[in-house]
């Protein structure tokens, strides 16, 4: 992957030049969060395997994306904090490959599951014909295309641009914006790849999700008790969290004005979006979601269950 054409080598991150004793905390802090998000997430991908519906197909590959995007990320990080804060320059491509890749498919994926909530919701008695196998493997299939061809469009015209220094990343991260403000070269077609191609995702994927829970908000405030809007409701709350949660920082974090930008708010927005948010989906779908409580009771107390297929 390396440019022929420019005459930087590796890159150097500026997040978290703390002293010792922060740096010490810092990484065992980040060291546990990354457990916990391999953890909470391997638990997600292993209780669903047990649960047939869609949603947990959907919320199964959900879990695969939270671990690469941390799993792209953190083990440089911690590796930063005691050694030399650089890196590569095919592994910062990789990087921002990874991170293209996540988020664009998570964007469909999201999508995917405020369909098939709609779809149990609003079309109760045509769930099991409308969100049959074949569509929701062709669902998942078409999500990873995006982010595919999403990951494709932003990073090839990168590997055009020349960088002849300085290599300084204020971030403990290889980020898109940070990296084309080191160019040496015009970046304005990189620019409008990467508005018009996440503009289009981003937008799309809400589109969908605002649509399918306009719909279903409108089925519930039409059921008589209070007891079953709220039962209706509960069985898509989880999914609502996560959206709010994702989307909320990804605006916060590209959407901000650029004099409120520093590497304190850069750092704080990357840790949100490639650490916080990963970890706290699985534990958001474990405390909210029934079944998988009951699930994880069941495994934890080591009595036998038959997976059943997707």
């Amino acid at each position: 992957m390396k440019n022929q054409n420019t005459s930087v080598t590796f890159f150097v991150l500026l997040g978290f030049s703390y002293n010792y004793p922060v740096n010490s905390f810092l990484f065992l802090a980040f060291f546990l969060m990354y457990a916990l998000t391999l953890f909470g997430n391997m638990m997600i991908i292993v209780v669903t395997s047990y649960l047939s519906s869609p949603m947990y197909f959907f919320l199964a590959h959900l879990a695969f994306l939270d671990m690469c995007l941390s799993s792209v990320t953190v083990p440089k990080l911690l590796v930063i904090f005691w050694a030399k804060k650089i890196i590569s320059y095919s592994d910062c491509f990789i990087q921002i490959f990874i991170v293209f890749l996540t988020g664009g498919t998570e964007d469909c994926v999201l999508a995917a599951m405020a369909y098939d909530r709609y779809a149990a919701i609003c079309k109760p008695l045509h769930y099991i014909q409308i969100m049959n196998k074949s569509f929701c493997k062709w669902l998942a299939g078409g999500a990873w295309a995006v982010g595919f061809l999403c990951a494709f469009v932003n990073i090839l015209p990168i590997l055009k641009l020349d960088f002849c220094g300085p290599n300084f990343i204020k971030d403990f991260s290889c980020e898109f914006p940070s990296l084309l403000a080191l160019s040496c070269t015009e970046t304005t077609s990189n620019w409008m790849a990467f508005l018009i191609s996440g503009s289009f995702v981003a937008s799309s994927s809400l589109i969908i999700i605002l649509v399918s829970y306009i719909h279903i908000i409108s089925t519930i405030l039409k059921l008589n008790s209070a007891e079953a809007k709220r039962k209706t409701f509960s069985t898509c709350s989880s999914h609502l969290i996560v959206v709010v949660l994702y989307y909320g920082t990804a605006c916060f974090r590209n959407m901000r004005p650029s004099s409120a930008s520093s590497i304190i708010v850069d750092e704080f927005f990357s840790i949100q979006y490639k650490i916080s948010t990963p970890m706290l989906n699985p534990l958001i779908y474990s405390l909210k979601n029934r079944e998988v409580k009951e699930i994880i009771k069941k495994l934890m107390g080591y009595k036998p269950l038959i997976p059943s297929s997707v």
